[in-house]
C-alpha cells in the first residue's frame, strides 16, 4: 500500500478555552480531491489554514511526503491557495497577477511568459492577459486566482469556500471548470465548503466536520447511503427522523423498529454506536426512499398535508398519527390521485433507513 501523500495527524487548535479543531487525523492520497464539509464553526477552515501554515496548531502535525511542515514558513511550503475573496492585485493586469508568484521564485522572463499563457489556456481565459481585475466578472476573477495558484505547479492546492460569493448559475459553471482542471493537472486538492451539493459534485472523498472533529470520511455515495452518525445522516442529503417507540435487536447489527402507532419496520440497520445505547431511538429515512403502499401492503398511516409539483418530480409533506412530519419525493407521474388532506399509507425498504440514538 502506498504511503499517504499528505497526513494531518491528531491536529488540535484552541483559542483560549475553545477547541476549534479537536484531534483531526486524515490521510490524503496524491492527486486526490478531498473536500472538508461542515457547518460554520466546525473547524474545516482552521484545519486548512494549519496545512497552509497560516495558523499554527496547538498540537499535532502536518506531513507532506512523510516530512513535517510545521517548522516551514507559509511562503516556503510551496502550497497553492484560493480564497473566497479573489485577492487579485487590483493595480496589476491579469498577466502580472498570474506571473507574480513566478517572479518571486526567480523564473526567467521567457519561462514566465510561456507559463502564464499555459495557465490562461487552462482556465479558458486566452485573450484576457491585458485586462485589469476590475474589467472581469466574479467568475473570471476567480479563474485568474486559480491560474495564479497553479502557476508554479504546487504539490497541494487549498481552496477555502472559493465559490461562496458567486450566484448559483456561475457556481455551477465554475464547479465544472474546477473538476476539469483537477482532472487535467492531477494536483492534490483540499477544498472547504458548507455546500453538500458542491462537495458531492466535486470530490473523490469528503470529510464531514462537526464541532472540531471529523465525523466520517468517505465517498459521497458512502456518506449518503451509510452515514456513520446521526449528524452525517442529517447533514448529507435530505432526511426525516421519526421517533421509534422501541426497538428489538436482531442478528447482524439490525433491529426491528416499532413506531408509536405500532407500525413495525423489520431488519433496519442499527448504527454501531446505538447498539449499546439506552433510551429513545430515531429512524432516519430519505424522501426519495418513501413510496405509497400498493394494494395488499402494510405501511405507516399518514395524512398528506401538502403537495408541491416541481416539474418532473413532486414533493409531499406528510404527518404521522403522532404528529411528526416527513417529506416524500417521487416522479410526478407516480403521485396518482394522492392530494393534500387525504389519508394514505407509506413504506420504504429496510436498507433505505437507519436507526440512531435520539
Amino acid at each position: 500500500m502506498n504511503e499517504p501523500f499528505l497526513t494531518i495527524q491528531d491536529l488540535r487548535k484552541s483559542f483560549g478555552e475553545v477547541a476549534a479543531v479537536d484531534g483531526v487525523t486524515l490521510q490524503v492520497r496524491k492527486g486526490e480531491f478531498l473536500s472538508f464539509l461542515g457547518p460554520s464553526g466546525s473547524g474545516k477552515s482552521t484545519t486548512l489554514y494549519a496545512v497552509a501554515g497560516l495558523d499554527m496548531p496547538t498540537a499535532g502535525d502536518v506531513l507532506l511526503d512523510g516530512k513535517s511542515m510545521l517548522a516551514t514558513p507559509p511562503h516556503k511550503r510551496n502550497i497553492g491557495m484560493v480564497f473566497q475573496r479573489y485577492t487579485l492585485f487590483p493595480h496589476l493586469r491579469v498577466f502580472e497577477n498570474i506571473a507574480f508568484p513566478l517572479r518571486v521564485r526567480g523564473w526567467a522572463e521567457k519561462d514566465i511568459t510561456r507559463r502564464v499563457e499555459e495557465m490562461l489556456s487552462l482556465v479558458r481565459l486566452e485573450g484576457f492577459a491585458g485586462r485589469m481585475p476590475a474589467q472581469l466578472s466574479g467568475g473570471q476573477q476567480q479563474r485568474v486566482a486559480l491560474a495564479r495558484a497553479l502557476a508554479y505547479d504546487p504539490p497541494v492546492l487549498l481552496m477555502d469556500e472559493p465559490l461562496a460569493a458567486l450566484d448559483k448559475k456561475l457556481r455551477d459553471e465554475i464547479q465544472v471548470e474546477i473538476r476539469r482542471i483537477h482532472q487535467t493537472t492531477g494536483v492534490t486538492i483540499l477544498y472547504v465548503t458548507h455546500d453538500q451539493e458542491e462537495a458531492l459534485r466535486l470530490s473523490d472523498r469528503i470529510a464531514v466536520f462537526n464541532r472540531g472533529r471529523i465525523e466520517q470520511v468517505g465517498t459521497g455515495r458512502e456518506l449518503y447511503g451509510n452515514p456513520a452518525t446521526r449528524f452525517v445522516a442529517g447533514f448529507v442529503g435530505d432526511s426525516s427522523f421519526l421517533q421509534a417507540a422501541s426497538i428489538e435487536p436482531q442478528p447482524g447489527g439490525r433491529a426491528s423498529a416499532i413506531m408509536p402507532d405500532g407500525t413495525r419496520f423489520a431488519d433496519v440497520p442499527l448504527h454501531a454506536s446505538s447498539r449499546e445505547a439506552e433510551g429513545r431511538y430515531e429512524l432516519m429515512v430519505r424522501p426519495q426512499a418513501i413510496r405509497f403502499v400498493r394494494e395488499g401492503e402494510l405501511g405507516l398511516a399518514v395524512t398528506i398535508k401538502d403537495v408541491t409539483f416541481l416539474g418532473d418530480t413532486v414533493s409531499a409533506l406528510l404527518a404521522t398519527a403522532w404528529g411528526q412530519e416527513l417529506w416524500l419525493r417521487m416522479p410526478a407521474q407516480e403521485i396518482g390521485a394522492h392530494a393534500a388532506g387525504q389519508q394514505a399509507r407509506v413504506t420504504w425498504r429496510a436498507e433505505d433507513c437507519h436507526l440512531f440514538p435520539a
